[in-house]
């Protein structure tokens, strides 16, 4: 699956570095591009392992806001 998330609070590289590696360390995340300038949030990831809700949360814990 491959989900597009509109992320707010992001202001610089070290914001998409976090998020980044925080979702590259959970199972089932094929890939994560997150980019600050455009406030978006791009990952790939296996649906039997993981789901967008889980994603949602761990980008939410880590201080952003989300918009689906």
């Amino acid at each position: 699956m491959k989900i597009m998330l509109n992320i707010e609070g992001m202001h610089c590289k070290s914001c998409e570095v976090l998020i980044k590696d925080e979702l590259d360390e959970l199972e089932g995340i094929k890939k994560a591009d997150i980019s600050a300038d455009k406030g978006i949030a791009t990952i790939e990831y296996d649906d039997s392992k993981i789901d967008k809700m889980k994603i949602i949360e761990i980008i939410k814990k880590e201080g952003f806001k989300v918009k689906r």
